[in-house]
């Protein structure tokens, strides 16, 4: 049950930031919003306010912004088709842009509030190499090897990548700078090449920020990848996850704490923001590809003949959700 409202919550607040995004730009631009809606189908409640209404549907897998003329010939002033190619685009963009903002903030947030490793040790391991090199708690990574630790991440790298042979550490302390050697060994445990040192932690907006966008540029690059090889069909049935499956991560992450959820909705955002700047038929990025178009032609395409094209789409969509979600359903009873 928690995990039904976690992940009810999750995709509920991915989402209401993407519709967010199309709907604040869309009145901004003076175009006419008739409903702003979270989920599909039936509708189960909702209220009007001015021109729109706000309302909430049965399934939570989505959501939408309608607009006047997006899809139809209009001939109103608040019309979609009648704002200019680049407010079009700017609403159309809005959606995916909004979740980048929404990964960041996620992020930042989860790593202000777990702090950020420094390169200032708080504890050195007893019974491990550094120990016996004379390492101390408070003594900061300079260098190792003669190459500047610009951060822990580097540390943990540059130490992982040594093979077992002997680094030669330049640390400060009380303002004195110190040289000790020490020849990693390889942890029994977790199987990986270790001195025994712990960083200290701490709490900086200003690195949170840099790291967030830091794990955004990773993520993105992986979903990049991940496209890449799908497209050249290098990609297995397990690594592709529908409702369902994304479903039982969030119920994973919501077992291993509230950092993990935070993460797995950072990450949830920012493939719906670049899944939805692909061009097919239906997502923002056909739209954006077709306004393209049109500024490049000089006339727009026939809207009731894009819709149609959208609405085809949207279909095959559906379809190819549907079978991702049976081979979800096959993998957990399996």
């Amino acid at each position: 049950m928690l995990t039904a409202i976690v992940a009810i919550i999750v995709f509920g607040l991915v989402v209401f930031v993407h519709e967010l995004g199309h709907f604040g730009v869309a009145k901004a631009v003076g175009i006419k919003v008739h409903e702003f809606a979270l989920g599909m189908g039936p509708k189960l409640l909702g209220f009007g306010k001015g021109e729109t209404q706000y309302t909430l549907r049965a399934l939570p897998i989505g959501g939408f912004v309608r607009m006047e003329g997006e899809d139809e010939v209009s001939s109103d002033a608040g019309s979609f088709s009648n704002k200019s190619v680049a407010a079009r685009i700017a609403v159309i963009f809005a959606g995916p842009f909004m979740n980048f903002i929404f990964a960041l903030i996620v992020f930042t947030m989860l790593f202000y509030s777990v702090g950020t490793p420094s390169t200032t040790l708080r504890e050195v391991i007893p019974g491990t190499p550094a120990e016996a090199a004379g390492v101390q708690s408070g003594d900061r990574v300079i260098s190792i090897n003669g190459e500047e630790m610009k951060d822990w991440t580097h540390v943990v790298q540059t130490i992982g990548k040594s093979q077992d042979t002997p680094l030669q550490f330049i640390l400060e302390r009380d303002k004195a700078v110190i040289t000790k050697t020490i020849t990693p060994i390889v942890d029994s445990e977790t199987k990986q090449i270790m001195v025994g040192i712990i960083p200290q932690v701490k709490k900086s907006l200003s690195v949170a920020v840099k790291n967030s966008f830091t794990n955004m540029a990773y993520v993105v690059r992986e979903i990049g990848d991940f496209l890449r090889r799908l497209v050249f069909r290098q990609v297995q049935s397990g690594e592709v996850a529908g409702p369902v499956g994304i479903i039982s991560m969030v119920g994973q992450a919501t077992r291993a704490g509230w950092e993990n959820v935070l993460f797995l909705a950072g990450l949830i955002s920012i493939n719906l923001g670049l899944m939805n700047l692909l061009p097919i038929p239906a997502l923002d990025g056909s739209r954006i590809l077709f306004l393209i178009f049109e500024a490049l032609r000089g006339k727009p395409v026939n809207p009731d003949r894009e819709g149609m094209i959208h609405i085809v789409g949207f279909a095959l969509l559906i379809t190819l959700m549907l079978f991702v979600t049976y081979q979800d359903i096959v993998r957990l009873f399996n």
